[in-house]
């Protein structure tokens, strides 16, 4: 009898794991958005690469997920906000900006979301079978026109220096940018005595600053130290790079 239970058991936590193993069948198209200012609206592609239909929901935020996002209004309208898309279906999205004001002197960003609510399971699977939402989320890029310079080029602007941080328990890559485009970056590093110590990565706002933290590395090294980093172009491309730009 504890034997029947326990492979009850065991069969029912396999069941579990594989539920919290599995990956999102819904797939947006791209990394990011980019939205140019002059565009009337523009699309985004996504597919249901999975073996069963799913309900999908999409909308809008700023960035501020501590507010619901369905409360206030954006300056971009989405359609649809809810469909279903069957196993091996397309479905575009449709984005248009408002006019709601933004700022015409550098980008603005926003984030796309995409929830992806599995089917119902089936009485007899129910109690086995763990279901999970799952979310996506991309990140709108709002390009006003005449903005000075190239999005791809702005990384090769920011300007970056070690610094310690103001508990002084870390030491942190900062990074200022001049332009008026957002410079994402994937990480940043620096190598001391033959031990490279990493960023996590982030995103440096239009003519602001951004602090990487270099995880374990609590003593300050020589302001001659390269700080290398990788950004994310329009591509969703990485591209290295390393400052000063002449450092080998």
């Amino acid at each position: 009898m504890k034997l029947a239970r326990l492979t009850r058991t065991t069969a029912a936590c396999i069941a579990v794991l594989a539920a919290m193993t599995a990956n999102a069948s819904v797939v947006i198209t791209g990394t990011r958005v980019i939205y140019p200012a002059s565009e009337r609206e523009v699309t985004v592609k996504l597919n249901n690469d999975g073996k069963v239909p799913a309900l999908v929901q999409t909308w809008i935020d700023d960035g501020d997920e501590s507010v619901d996002a369905q409360k206030r209004a954006m300056p971009f309208s989405l359609t649809p906000p809810v469909f279903r898309l069957d196993p091996d279906k397309g479905q575009t999205l449709r984005l248009a900006y408002t006019h709601n004001p933004l700022p015409d002197d550098r980008e603005s960003v926003y984030w796309l979301n995409v929830l992806e609510i599995p089917p119902r399971a089936k009485a007899e699977d129910a109690r086995n079978v763990l279901q999970m939402a799952f979310r996506s989320r991309i990140k709108i890029f709002y390009r006003p026109a005449g903005l000075q310079g190239d999005a791809n080029d702005a990384p090769r602007s920011v300007t970056w220096m070690l610094a310690p941080s103001k508990d002084g328990k870390h030491v942190v890559v900062r990074a200022d940018n001049p332009t008026p485009y957002n410079v994402n970056v994937a990480k940043a590093s620096v190598t001391v005595s033959g031990k490279a110590y990493d960023s996590q990565g982030g995103m440096i706002p239009p003519r602001g600053s951004h602090e990487f933290v270099l995880d374990g590395l609590h003593g300050t090294p020589s302001t001659l130290t390269p700080i290398r980093y990788e950004t994310v172009n329009d591509y969703g491309a990485i591209v290295p790079a390393v400052y000063p730009p002449d450092s080998k």
